[in-house]
Parts: structure tokens; C-alpha cells; sequence
């Protein structure tokens, strides 16, 4: 046996000890464990990023100089970075409904062209001069005639004192309906390679009923009102952060910190709409100081299971933080109510905001009784704004095309490719995998006594499990040469879930035993079964500090190549790396970042992120064909034929003179060209 492995064998031998000393042995961890360690260390995570939120802030002008930053990176993060342009709005009013006091306008208009927005514009009938508005953005209240028609309550009180009132339906439930629930419910998550969020187009399109207002005569622009409960509520946050043109904010039932949700599992009961895909690692807080110093009223329930109290008091206390700041002492702009009840807007909840809108908008303002009886309601159908659905709407593949992506071209030579080339690798480590974490931490190695069967008679074999993030462990079965030559080249096997059905399925690697170590990897959340709505809880909730579960595979494929040459203490010639479907793209991602890589084999891989792997933000910056490109002029194999869209890649070999580089192989054991190497 090497020195190497005998300090190696000796440092396990003495965690065994201690594990055994203080009743912590290594046989306590399995595949179950291993994945509730991952979650937690999410939950973690989030709490981490949350904690510091907007710590480093010590006065107005610490902020003044952060929030126009943090502005265009809550912006990016919706999906609003660049602005999509401000095309005509084609507003029509559809029809009008006379009442006593006011008039309903049945409004339409494009926020882009063929995204169709619709809702009703309340105005009083002495509206002889600009007055206070209000835009209230509707939740998710499901009707065939908009979501509208379920918050008509509010518009006729804001109507009937003063003030007129856009009733605003969303992309989900309008007239013209779209996708909100596209990653809890549908597994559509490219959007999350897309760098989508429906709150983009919920955002996008209030922007644009903020221009469509701007062109009545009965609004008084510097007095502009945004409320809305639930989904309704995290838009009048967003857009009010977003749009200064807001001047006051009451969010009703919709405010969270990232630590808080984690803490509580909520994603599964929480619309897409709810969340920005966080790339810059930022909390719920920052939408409250972006809206500062304007009149912010948050307004919350208790027994909300989705927005919980130690949530929303955690976000009135860092953002009253930054109120109190501008106002060099209490600021009386910031408030807060809650009461004992759940996801709901009570009497109290509704007098609280129209007081707050009252003070704040009005020269003169009243005293607002409570008020418990509901006014007389329209039916749905008098509301509507639409008899059918245009025929050139984009509304229900909005998700598809909303954000700006990255076009592949060709570079037409080395010196622009190498451009190129650069500003993608740099992009990957800003957009996609910002969230890496930079302090080395130790492997903390385990080693299992686990029964290797007849594989006793080709290698060595080890099972074992390291750290690869604080709180996370991922496991290895790792076979080194009969010989103890360590210096073999090493293959680094990263398996996605359901690759092999026993335990020890060897037979693909038979042909490598005594040519070369291979270290066989189980990345987070490939050992145990996970069924799709939990998927999607762990995915969604990934994405509150910045990654996707993909990514941390990345993470984990290059954490185990430095097991492999430090703790692992194998000195390889080479290294290369192996994976099927996904993994075999993330592989490529992880030789990418390790520049001790020397060659990637992939098996029936994707071929583009609209597809999968899932990675944050990724088809704005690439996409799977320029990625392998990147690669060269390090060996890329295919096992299997690849499809047409690596032609791409192959260009960008061809290009780099490193032709014979892009390979294409029958087996795994003809891609690592076996017989180069002696079998004793």
C-alpha cells in the first residue's frame, strides 16, 4: 500500500474512533439522511441570505448608492432587465356600465403586442379635475370573466370616495389566460434556464396600466395608490419597488423573507408568481427599501400558512430600518397591521389600507369607518371586457418568449471565439453559478464497510462520503488498481437517479478495472426516489439562493474531483469525467470551471437547455452547443450518435484545430480507448 493511501486509511481509521467515542457512527448515515441533510442545508442556506439582508447599510447615502444596482438587479431577476420596449398600447374601452356615483370602463390593452391585459377602470362621476387613483392588481381568484369581478368590493369603495380605480386581471386568470403555476404544477422548468417568472409579466403589465392611466385626464399621476392581496400582492410590491411613478403601497397577505419560506417548506403552496429568481442571492427586504421613502403600509395574517408572521415581521423590521433612515429617526411613512386570521382581507384588513391610502393621497383625508357589509355586485359577465379571445394573442406562451435570450452564432475565427469564449465563462460565473461558494471547507471523509462482492478480484473498493457543502454530503464508491498504482487515469462517474438498479451495477465499468481509478459519484438528490411534487419543492425552494439542483450537481462533480487528488489520494494522469442525459451536460459544466479535466464523455445527452438540464437564467447567456464548443480543445466523446444541434459544437473544434478532439464512440470503455493502457 502507498504512503498516500495509508494516511489516507489512518485519517479514516481515526474518525472511526471518534464517531464511535461520542456515539455518532458513520453506519448512522444512509441515502435518507444524506438527502435530509441536503434540504436542510437549503433551508440554511436561505436563512443565511436572510440574515444579512441589508446589513451593510448605515445611512441613506450607504443606500443611494446601492438601489440603483439593486433596482436593476431586482429587474434582471424578474425578467425586466433590458425593459422590454414600450410599443402602443391599442387601449380600447369596450363598453361602459352607468352607476349613481361612478362609471365602469371595460378597458383593453396590449402590453406588448398580442400580450392582452384587461380590466375595469372605476370613475367617479364628479370626476371634473385629476384625483387620487388607485391600482389594484387582483390575486388568484379564478373567473371564466377575470379575476376582476372577485375584487369589484374594493373598486366601488375607492370609487364612491373619491378616487378613481383600475381593477387589473392577471395573466393567469384574465380574459385572455396564461401560465402562472408552470414550475409547481407543470414541470416546465426551463423557465428556470429561461430566467422566467410570471411576476415579470404580472410586473410588466402594470407598468404599462401605469402609462395607459397616464393618458386620462381624471388621474392625478403624483397621486397614484397600489394595493392588491396575495398574488395581488407581491405585484404591488415589485411593480411599486420597480415604478416610482407609485406613491403609495398597501401589499396585503403577501410578504416573506427567503429564510422564513425555507424554513416553513412553503414553495408547494405558493404560485411561481410569488418569488424572483434570486441570481444575486438578495431577500424580500430590498423590494421595501427600493420602495423608501414612499408611504409603504404591509399588512398580514397571522394564521397565513403561506406568508407567516415571523416572516413579515422580519421584513417590517429591515425595511422600517431604511424608512427610519431617510426620516433621521421614526419614520411615520412605514406600517404594519396583522390580526389573528388567515389568507384573507377582513373588514380590518380593508380599513387599515383605505386609511392608509386616505392619509397619504388625499389633502383632507377622513376617518374610515369599518365597514362589514358587502355593496350591491355586478354578475360577471356585465364586467367583461371581451366577447372572444383575439386571434393574434400571445397570452398563453407568453413564458416562452418574455425574456431575452442569448443567440448562438458561429465565430468566424479564433480571435472572436476567444472573445467570446471569455465573456461566456464569465457570464456562467455572474448568472448561472454566481452562488459557488468560495471558502474551502474540509471533506469530513466517512468510510462505509459495505460488502463489494466479487469486485474484490479487479480493484479496490471503497465506499465512502464527504462534504461538499457545510451540512451536505454526497457518497463515492470508489475502485482503485489491484497494484495500488494510483497514478491510472481517473474516471469520475456522476449518475443521475435511477442509472443503475442494484447497489454494485459494475458491468459497464468492467472493462476499466485495473486501467484506471473510477470514483462513481452520487451527486445530491440521485440516491433517493423523489417523487414530482417534492421535486418541485426542492427545486423551487434551490432557487431562493440562487441555484437549481442541477447546478449543485455541478457543484458536487467538481467538490469530488478534488476529493479524488486530496483526500481521495490518487495522482491520475489524467481525469475524465462520464455521465448520461443531464449529467453528462453538467459534466461538461464542471470541466469547464476545472481546468484538470482532460476529457468529457456524455451519453444520449440534451441538446439544449429548453429541454434540460435545468440551470438559472442559462439560455440568457448560452445554451448546450456553445457550452461543449467551449470545451475544446479538451476531448468531448459522444456514446451514441448526438443530435443535429452539436454540428455547433463541432464548428467551434474545427476552429480550434482540435477536430480529432470531437469524438463519437460506441461504449464508454471505446471512449476512454481502454487499450491504451496495461492491465497490470
Amino acid at each position: 500500500m502507498s504512503k498516500t493511501m495509508k494516511a489516507l486509511w489512518s485519517r479514516i481509521l481515526v474518525g472511526l474512533l471518534f464517531a464511535a467515542c461520542t456515539n455518532q457512527l458513520p453506519a448512522q448515515e444512509n441515502a435518507a439522511l444524506r438527502f435530509e441533510m441536503a434540504t436542510n442545508q437549503l433551508k440554511q442556506t436561505a436563512a443565511e441570505i436572510s440574515s444579512r439582508c441589508l446589513t451593510d447599510v448605515n445611512s441613506v447615502a450607504d443606500w443611494e448608492k446601492q438601489r440603483p444596482v439593486v433596482r436593476r438587479q431586482l429587474l434582471e431577476m424578474l425578467g425586466l432587465d433590458p425593459l422590454r420596449e414600450r410599443t402602443p398600447l391599442h387601449a380600447q374601452i369596450t363598453g361602459t356600465l352607468e352607476r349613481d356615483l361612478y362609471r365602469i370602463e371595460k378597458l383593453v390593452f396590449q402590453s406588448s403586442p398580442g400580450l392582452y391585459v384587461t380590466g375595469n377602470f372605476y370613475v367617479p362621476k364628479d370626476a371634473t379635475r385629476p384625483m387620487p387613483t388607485i391600482l389594484y392588481l387582483c390575486g388568484h381568484s379564478p373567473n371564466p370573466m377575470g379575476a376582476k369581478v372577485q375584487y369589484q368590493d374594493r373598486a366601488i369603495w375607492f370609487a364612491s370616495h373619491g378616487y378613481a380605480c383600475l381593477v387589473l386581471d392577471t395573466l393567469e386568470f384574465g380574459e385572455v389566460p396564461g401560465i402562472h403555476h408552470g414550475l409547481h404544477n407543470l414541470n416546465m422548468w426551463n423557465w428556470l434556464s429561461l430566467g422566467y417568472t410570471p411576476a415579470g409579466v404580472e410586473v410588466w403589465n402594470a407598468m404599462r396600466a401605469l402609462d395607459y392611466l397616464e393618458t386620462r385626464p381624471e388621474v392625478d399621476m403624483k397621486r397614484i395608490g397600489l394595493t392588491g392581496i396575495s398574488g395581488g400582492g407581491s405585484m404591488t410590491w415589485y411593480t411599486a419597488a420597480v415604478d416610482d411613478r407609485i406613491a403609495v403601497a398597501v401589499p396585503v397577505c403577501s410578504t416573506y423573507t427567503f429564510g422564513s419560506q425555507a424554513a416553513h417548506w412553503a414553495a408547494d403552496g405558493q404560485c411561481d408568481c410569488i418569488y424572483f429568481n434570486n441570481t444575486y442571492q438578495l431577500d424580500f427586504p430590498i423590494v421595501g427599501a427600493l420602495i423608501a421613502p414612499r408611504p409603504l403600509f404591509m399588512i398580514g395574517g397571522r394564521k397565513d400558512p403561506m406568508f407567516p408572521p415571523d416572516g413579515y415581521h422580519e421584513v417590517y423590521r429591515r425595511v422600517k430600518w431604511i424608512f427610519d433612515l431617510y426620516a433621521n429617526g421614526d419614520s411615520k411613512r412605514v406600517g404594519e397591521l396583522d390580526d389573528n386570521v388567515g389568507h384573507s382581507d377582513p373588514p380590518l384588513f380593508l380599513q387599515g389600507g383605505r386609511q392608509w391610502m386616505e392619509t397619504w393621497l388625499k389633502k383632507e383625508p377622513m376617518a374610515v369607518p369599518l365597514e362589514t357589509n358587502t355593496p350591491p355586485l355586478e354578475p360577471a359577465e356585465d364586467l367583461a371586457c371581451l366577447t372572444q379571445i383575439p386571434a393574434d394573442a400571445i397570452n398563453y406562451g407568453i413564458h416562452n418568449r418574455f425574456t431575452k435570450l442569448h443567440d448562438l452564432s458561429i465565430p468566424s475565427s479564433k480571435d472572436e471565439w476567444d472573445r467570446r469564449r471569455a465573456e461566456l465563462i464569465s457570464q456562467l460565473k455572474t448568472k448561472v453559478f454566481r452562488w459557488f461558494p468560495t471558502a474551502e471547507i474540509p471533506f469530513e471523509t466517512t468510510l462505509f464497510r459495505t460488502n463489494s462482492g466479487y469486485m474484490t478480484r479487479y480493484a479496490r473498493f471503497q465506499d465512502v462520503s464527504f462534504q461538499t457543502e457545510p451540512g451536505a454530503r454526497i457518497r463515492a464508491q470508489v475502485f482503485t488498481p489491484l497494484d495500488g498504482d494510483l497514478r491510472r487515469p481517473l474516471l469520475i462517474y456522476a449518475k443521475r437517479p435511477g442509472d443503475s438498479i442494484y447497489f454494485m451495477d459494475t458491468d459497464e465499468l468492467l472493462p476499466l478495472m485495473s486501467r484506471y481509478s473510477v470514483l462513481v459519484l452520487n451527486p445530491r438528490f440521485t440516491e433517493t426516489p423523489i417523487d414530482a411534487a417534492e421535486y418541485a419543492n426542492i427545486e423551487r425552494t434551490a432557487v431562493w439562493s440562487g441555484r437549481t439542483i442541477a447546478a449543485m450537481q455541478v457543484w458536487d462533480i467538481l467538490r469530488a474531483i478534488k476529493w479524488a487528488t486530496t483526500d481521495g489520494g490518487l495522482t491520475p494522469a489524467s481525469i475524465s469525467l462520464y455521465g448520461k442525459g443531464d449529467l453528462g451536460i453538467l459534466a461538461v459544466y464542471a470541466a469547464l470551471f476545472d481546468k484538470t479535466v482532460d476529457q468529457v464523455v456524455v451519453n444520449d445527452p440534451p441538446e439544449s437547455h429548453w429541454r434540460s438540464p435545468a440551470l438559472l437564467n442559462v439560455l440568457r447567456v448560452t445554451d448546450i452547443p456553445e457550452v461543449v464548443g467551449a470545451l475544446a480543445p479538451r476531448r468531448f466523446v459522444a456514446v451514441k450518435k448526438l443530435p443535429v444541434d452539436f454540428e455547433f459544437a463541432k464548428a467551434i473544434f474545427d476552429l480550434q484545430d482540435a477536430s480529432q478532439n470531437f469524438a463519437q464512440a460506441d461504449s464508454l470503455a471505446e471512449a476512454l480507448e481502454i487499450w491504451k493502457y496495461s492491465n497490470r
